[in-house]
């Protein structure tokens, strides 16, 4: 066991995988010169395994995301960079229409074993057009698989996993998890897809989350243990396929439910699990689902409105209670 940073866990299992795999190579946009990635998770890369599989490109969304796909088709695994969550939305043709859909379109003659990260900003200022999250419209994409690790463990797990099958995937990270330190596990240990993990255990109420709000709902969680509230955190990891047993075990306990998670209210991934519950568990709830999410605007490039949008555990916190009267 070791500890490490989110941002080094990465780092540290890419370096792995392309040792174990050939195949591998990495591509985005300053991964490697000066530059070394914007976020730093391919620091020193390039040096290690030279440009051919650190590869460099011109500042397009579109070319990047549809030369690891054009890669993938023909037997590569490459690791896209895209550098906003937001700016997904400049290569949907290439996620939602061809990554997406090619095992279907070929009856199942033809796999597109690509990973491409994208990097969801929304608690400091970057503008509307860099902030945000299209959590939602990914997943609203049959074909692919969707992770969101919140801790270096689940980093690093989660990322091995996504390297040795054979489907394409969206590995969301966030600016705010880099710097989170943790406990790593030894050796060569996958997260399986498709699994949540129970953070913290209670009675009183579920908080089911992903990726930066599941800090904010184990803060939320400890405050409220002073209180005599007892709340059970639930994280996701998984986006598609999400674990629909773990989430409706643990409401059928507690009688009560809260979905956190950043992006807009509306239509958003939270909207999903309150959904799925409430076809399935409503006969168990002693209160409405509560949803804690970003308001229906563009995130400002101005401070005070960029912390009014943002999710905190305080806002997380005010969704607990009000589930609870």
């Amino acid at each position: 066991m070791a500890i490490m940073k989110y941002v080094e866990a990465l780092r540290e299992v890419l370096r792995q995988e392309m040792i174990r795999d050939e195949n591998i190579y990495l591509i985005g946009e300053a991964l490697g010169g000066k530059q070394q990635g914007i976020y730093k998770v391919t620091q020193g890369l390039q040096e290690q395994f030279g440009e051919d599989r650190v590869v460099d490109t011109p500042i397009s969304e579109a070319c990047i995301v549809g030369s690891a796909v054009g890669s993938a088709i023909f037997g590569r695994r490459p690791v896209a960079e895209i550098m906003f969550g937001n700016l997904m939305a400049l290569c949907v043709d290439e996620i939602h229409n061809q990554a997406a859909k090619f095992h279907y379109l070929t009856n199942g003659m033809i796999n597109v074993p690509a990973v491409i990260r994208c990097v969801n900003w929304n608690r400091l200022i970057s503008g509307p057009h860099h902030c945000g999250t299209l959590d939602a419209m990914i997943m609203n994409s049959p074909g692919l698989k969707v992770v969101a690790p919140a801790t270096p463990a689940d980093a690093m797990g989660l990322m091995r996993m996504a390297l040795r099958q054979d489907d394409p995937i969206v590995y969301i990270e966030h600016s705010s998890l880099y710097a989170v330190s943790g406990e790593v596990p030894d050796g060569d240990f996958i997260v399986p897809l498709g699994k949540a993990n129970v953070a913290r255990e209670g009675t009183d109420v579920t908080v089911v989350a992903y990726s930066i709000t599941l800090h904010d709902a184990l803060k939320a969680a400890e405050n409220l243990s002073k209180e005599n509230i007892s709340v059970e955190v639930i994280d996701l990891r998984t986006l598609v396929p999400y674990d629909k047993e773990t989430i409706l075990k643990s409401v059928k306990k507690t009688g009560r439910l809260v979905v956190a998670y950043e992006g807009y209210k509306t239509a958003g991934a939270g909207a999903e699990i309150s959904a799925m519950v409430a076809e399935e568990a409503i006969d168990y709830l002693s209160a409405p689902i509560i949803r804690v999410a970003q308001a229906d605007v563009p995130m400002a490039a101005n401070s005070v409105i960029v912390k009014e949008l943002s999710l905190s555990a305080q806002k997380v916190e005010e969704g607990i209670k009000k589930a609870l009267k």
